[in-house]
């Protein structure tokens, strides 16, 4: 548990980052904030020390605390340190590493540094990240969001991050409640594809297993509807698995159920990405169901786990690391001053065959 010190400091620090506190503003008297926090004159003393030590606060005598940005000189912020942040979900799984690869092969030809943070898909450690790196005054942000499909509590972090003139752009996905530039696959189209693939090969009955949290999930929702809706094919909703960041867990268990109930009736499945993809084929294997004879399966984004597993899977492509620089020259042109940058950038995916599809048997 936090001392209760240290739970004021938090507190105060994020109003001040998320600009809920505006520099030069005055903050609640000691007294009010020990009605607030429940806590002697003594803790609250403790925590404004130091905050302004750390140059978040600063007290004029006889007249109050007030809110300073000094922080930023003291952590290297303004002094045109050339550093770029970089928010992933993940950082060592699944494309992430190929995507950071590519910021920093192009943040390194004009020698800036990056900061990098993942927040597991979770906003609370998203809130972190952004905290730290509003504190340390980085030049640029690149962000994959969190949880994209769902409403967003961070929200004002990135608007101060607009009010200061920090360029960010964002990667994958997008906050829909924020006009901001985004650089994403196209993923409407990655399983528009996927799904149209398994019809031109004769199957009517398709599944598909879909991320419902992220705005990825979402889109790659859309381009199956699409493509069963072009074909005449009905959509039929018990055909649809659908789980989220904290049920991935139980995604094995899930998908047994799932692939039990649906087993006379499904021949081809669209999978969010190659890492379900991939479980998909593992949990057919313990049903006994032959992949691609009993059933046709497509995974997303040609990753380094569809490449190197035992079974080839059908999947399409990803810019991966091709994303990642774009990003990065985004932010250092918009940093040199350049205009009419593109505010937004589709990549368009292309089907790899696999060993996971075959032609439907009629009959």
């Amino acid at each position: 548990m936090k001392p209760k010190y240290q739970v004021i400091i938090d507190d105060i620090k994020s109003n001040i980052l998320s600009g809920a506190y505006s520099v030069g503003e005055q903050i609640p008297t000691e007294s009010a904030l020990q009605d607030m926090y429940d806590v002697s004159r003594q803790t609250v003393r403790k925590a404004i020390l130091e905050l302004s030590n750390e140059g978040f606060l600063r007290s004029e005598k006889g007249s109050g605390t007030y809110v300073s940005n000094q922080f930023r000189s003291k952590s290297g912020g303004n002094a045109n340190n050339r550093t770029i942040g970089v928010i992933t979900t993940y950082i060592s799984d699944y494309i992430f590493p190929s995507i950071i690869r590519g910021i920093e092969g192009r943040l390194n030809e004009d020698n800036y540094s990056l900061l990098l943070a993942s927040t597991n898909n979770d906003v609370a450690q998203e809130k972190k990240a952004l905290e730290m790196m509003l504190s340390f005054g980085v030049d640029g942000l690149i962000i994959e969001p969190t949880k994209s499909n769902l409403y967003n509590p961070n929200i004002a972090y990135y608007l101060s991050f607009k009010e200061q003139d920090v360029p960010f752009i964002m990667i994958n996905a997008y906050y829909e409640e924020l006009d901001v530039p985004f650089f994403c696959l196209d993923d409407v189209q990655s399983s528009y594809l996927a799904t149209k693939e398994l019809i031109s090969k004769g199957h009517t009955q398709i599944g598909i297993i879909a991320k419902m949290d992220d705005l990825q999930g979402k889109y790659r929702m859309k381009g199956y509807i699409k493509a069963l809706g072009e074909a005449k094919l009905r959509f039929h909703p018990e055909q649809v698995l659908s789980f989220d960041t904290e049920t991935k867990m139980d995604l094995s268990t899930n998908l047994k159920e799932f692939l039990t109930e649906n087993r006379d009736i499904l021949t081809g499945i669209v999978c969010y990405n190659d890492e379900v993809g991939l479980e998909v084929v593992n949990v057919c294997r313990q049903l006994d169901l032959s992949v691609p004879e009993d059933i046709s399966i497509i995974g997303q984004d040609n990753s380094y786990i569809a490449k190197n597993a035992n079974i080839k899977l059908t999947t399409l492509t990803h810019p991966q690391e091709q994303m990642g620089r774009d990003a990065a020259d985004w932010v250092i042109k918009k940093l040199q001053g350049k205009k009419d940058l593109r505010n937004s950038t589709y990549y368009q995916p292309v089907l790899i065959d696999g060993e996971t599809v075959r032609e439907r048997q009629k009959g």
